[in-house]
């Protein structure tokens, strides 16, 4: 299991946190707020899982 210095979990913040909002925007406009929030969370875990691919290359 490999070292975590903390830029894995910033990385997971900050994309959980833009799926987020735009997940709400989309569920606010299909009038389904849980469901946006939810498929905001996957896309967020997504982007997080991306962001922190790519930290890990340019070590």
């Amino acid at each position: 299991m490999a070292k975590n210095d903390g830029s894995q979990n910033a990385a997971y913040g900050g994309g959980i946190g833009i799926g987020l909002a735009l997940g709400a925007g989309f569920g606010l406009l299909m009038d389904n707020l849980a469901i946006g929030i939810g498929m905001g969370i996957a896309i967020g875990v997504a982007i997080g899982a991306g962001i922190a691919e790519n930290k890990g290359k340019e070590k």
